[in-house]
Parts: structure tokens; C-alpha cells; sequence
């Protein structure tokens, strides 16, 4: 602490004392007058009545000429809580004069800091902290959260490690399993999410996070297994619903995601990636006016996901609205244009409306982007519809070679696609 702060303490606490000599006698009562209302304070921030806190605080900190530390503490945390985060640096800042050495006031410090996004001075005073108490979980894990936001990845992690050995903590597990995420290592995630769960194995975040990871990685029965644990401990998570509900649909029960979905309805009315999902059920069960108007509300919810341009294109080319389903997929392609799929229907739509030439140039983008069977056997239907033969014949063959290996691995084959694949083959014959 610089020497001038200590002159102006020593000058507020003479008020108190005799002739400028502070008898033990008398230091009591100064702290009876400073500490007398630090039971009521507490009480009143336990019960959440801040008004009546905040009241009780500004009148001992009257009587006190501001010289009290705890009051000053909670009139901070009570700012913080009702969104004043630069007030409560200050009020913090004005108890850590008071009492330097007490490494909460560090730590509320640093931590208004970093929601204010100063992360390097906030940093910078959780390393004084640390001086003071090395030992303690929540310097190390603010420590991690501010190296995390500094994109310091490793170091965020090397102090998330050391936060986990003085005291294990699901909210440091799941920092570092993002910090993992974020790096694009999926695996070391997964490992850090499951010894988060031996820690808090009734967590439904963590189950649900789990459930997500598996989802991505394409272990659907995992992931479902995880996303029910989820739902038996909380059982209205609309996020949890969400991707249980998006499994259930993938099997094609479209019934039982929409019952899902429903229950998620109550709790995020306003969730775009909730109405795209109805739509895509709606859409699955053949009621294609039911889809539309559930994916024009996903659309107007949230107009830059992509996904719902997509689907939106995809039900109006089911339709044969071809002019509506060329717009939306045109809009998806701007929105995300390494896509593949997205430039093969663009090139059905447009083929559908007598542009050959358009629909050539976007079934080779499609191509380039990625070998897709689905793309070649389009494109081959395309050119044989347009006297194009040597050509269809060429894609048609390409498309017969990746439809091989596919069959091969064992996966799901539409048979619309065996149906189209044959009649093809009767056409070059």
C-alpha cells in the first residue's frame, strides 16, 4: 500500500481517537461503531431484500465516515448483482483500501474486471491474489477464465488443472472441456466432461453437454443415452429436449419429437432452432403447410441460420415452387457457402425452371466442394433430360461408384434414390 494512503487511514481513524493516540479501549469501540450492523446487512443480502440492505449499509457507512469494509463489500456484490459492474469495481476497490491483506476484495476486484472484459488487468490482479493465497480453487479458475477469453488456451488450461487439484469443481470441468472444444479437440473434451460427471454425476448440464459432444461425433445412441439421464433430473431443459427430440426424428418418430418439442414450447417459445425442428417433423409427416409456417417463424426468429433457408428451399421444391425454393437456397449459399448440398437442389430448382446452363454451373460447385453420389445422379438426370448423353452417362457412372461404397459401409439408403438409380440404367441400355 503507497504511504500517502496510509496517511489519509491514520488521518480518518484520529477522528476517533484522544489527543492523536488511539488507546486499545478506544480502537474497540471504533470497531463495535463499525461492525455493529454486519449481522443485519447479512441477514437482509441472504434474504435478497437489497433495498432495505442497501439502506442499512449507507447509514453505517455514514456513521462510520465510510471506514467499514464489510458493508462497503456487499453494497459492491449487490451493484454487481443489479448489472452496475463499474460502480461495484469502485466500491470493491474503496474495501480492498481498507484491508489490502484480505484476498476476497482481491478477488471481487479482478472479478469485475473481467465482466467488464478488462481480462488483462483483471489478470494482473488475480496474480496478486495469488501472492497472498496460493492455495485457493477460485483465484486459479478466474485465472483459466480470463486466459480463455485472452484465447491463451494452453495456459487457460494449465490453470484450470491446478484450480481441479486443490479442489475439484463441475464449473472448472466445463471450462476446460469448452477450452478443449474450442481447440477442436473433441476427445480430450469428452475425457474431461465424464471426470466432471464422477465429481457431479446428477448434473444435468454436464449430462446434457456429454449427450451434445456424443451427437457431434455421430454416437447417436450415447448421445441419447446421456440426453435421457439428462431429462430424468430435469425433465423441461428445452435445450436437452431440443437434441433429444432431433435423435427421436432422425429415426423418423416423428410423433414423439413432436411431443417433445411441444414441452420444450412452453419454456422457449421464441427458439428458432425449436420451430425449425417442428417444421422438419411437419415436413416428415407430408403436412407440408404446417412446415411452412413453422419454418417462416424460425426464419423470422433468427433470419442468418442458414439451416432454416435450407429446409425452407427444400419443402418449396417438394411443393414445386421452384422460383421460392431457388430464393432460399440461394439465401442458405450466401449465409454458408461451403455447403455442397445446398448448390446441388439450388441446381435441381434451377433446372426445374428451364435454366440449363445456371444449373450446370451449380452442380459443378457442388461436385468441387465434396463427392456426393446424391450430386452425380442428379446431375446425370439433368443432362439426359437435356440431350446431354455422353455427359449424364459420365456422371451417372461416377455416381454408380460412390453408391457402391456406400452400400458397401452399410448405410441408409432412400428409395426414391434406387427407384431413380434404375430407371436411369434403363435409359442408357
Amino acid at each position: 500500500l503507497k504511504s500517502s494512503t496510509l496517511v489519509q487511514r491514520a488521518a480518518i481513524l484520529s477522528e476517533y481517537s484522544f489527543g492523536g493516540i488511539m488507546s486499545t479501549e478506544n480502537t474497540s469501540k471504533v470497531t463495535a461503531i463499525r461492525e455493529r450492523q454486519n449481522w443485519y446487512i447479512h441477514l437482509c443480502y441472504t434474504k435478497k431484500d437489497f433495498n432495505e440492505c442497501l439502506k442499512v449499509i449507507e447509514e453505517q457507512l455514514r456513521v462510520s465516515n465510510g471506514q467499514c469494509e464489510y458493508p462497503l463489500y456487499i453494497k459492491a456484490l449487490i451493484l454487481r448483482q443489479t448489472g452496475r459492474i463499474e460502480e461495484s469495481l469502485t466500491t470493491f476497490q474503496a474495501a480492498l483500501i481498507l484491508n489490502p491483506q484480505n484476498v476476497n476484495n482481491l478477488k471481487q476486484v479482478g472479478r469485475s474486471l473481467y465482466l467488464l472484459g478488462k481480462h488483462k488487468t483483471a489478470l494482473d490482479v488475480f496474480e496478486e491474489a495469488e501472492r497472498i493465497s496460493r492455495d485457493d480453487r477460485e483465484i486459479w479458475h478466474n485465472k483459466g477464465m480470463c486466459y480463455l477469453y485472452l484465447k491463451q488456451y494452453d495456459r487457460a488450461i494449465e490453470c484450470f488443472n491446478n484450480a481441479n487439484s486443490i479442489q475439484r469443481h463441475e464449473a472448472t470441468f466445463s471450462q476446460m472441456g469448452r477450452v478443449y472444444r474450442l481447440m477442436g479437440n473433441e476427445e480430450e473434451a469428452l475425457k474431461v466432461y465424464m471426470d466432471a460427471l464422477e465429481t457431479s454425476p446428477e448434473n444435468p448440464e454436464i449430462l446434457t453437454t456429454l449427450g451434445l459432444l456424443y451427437l457431434k461425433l455421430g454416437n447417436n445412441t450415447k448421445a441419447f443415452e446421456f440426453l435421457g439421464n439428462s431429462l430424468t433430473y430435469d425433465p423441461k431443459n428445452p435445450k436437452t429436449i431440443l437434441a433429444a427430440g432431433s435423435i427421436i426424428q432422425d429415426n423418423q418418430d416423428m410423433d414423439v419429437a413432436l411431443v417433445k418439442y411441444r414441452i420444450a414450447a412452453t419454456q422457449t417459445p421464441n427458439s428458432a432452432q425449436l420451430w425449425n425442428n417442428i417444421g422438419m417433423c411437419f415436413f416428415g409427416k407430408g403436412k407440408l403447410v404446417a412446415s411452412v409456417a413453422c419454418l417462416k417463424r424460425a426464419v423470422y426468429l433468427s433470419p442468418f441460420e442458414w439451416i432454416i433457408s435450407f429446409n425452407l428451399g427444400v419443402v418449396h421444391l417438394s411443393t414445386g415452387q421452384f422460383a421460392s425454393a431457388f430464393h432460399y437456397f440461394s439465401t442458405a449459399i450466401n449465409l454458408q457457402p461451403t455447403y455442397a448440398r445446398a448448390y446441388m437442389y439450388l441446381a435441381v430448382a434451377l433446372s426445374r425452371l428451364d435454366d440449363f446452363e445456371n444449373s450446370c454451373a451449380a452442380y459443378e460447385k457442388a461436385v468441387e466442394l465434396g463427392p456426393d453420389y446424391l450430386t452425380h445422379l442428379n446431375y446425370s438426370i439433368t443432362l439426359q433430360r437435356n440431350d446431354e448423353r455422353e455427359r449424364a452417362k459420365e456422371q451417372f457412372d461416377i455416381f454408380e461408384e460412390l453408391f457402391e461404397s456406400v452400400s458397401a459401409e452399410g448405410g441408409e439408403i432412400d428409395p426414391d434414390i434406387l427407384q431413380q438409380s434404375e430407371l436411369m440404367k434403363r435409359a442408357f441400355e
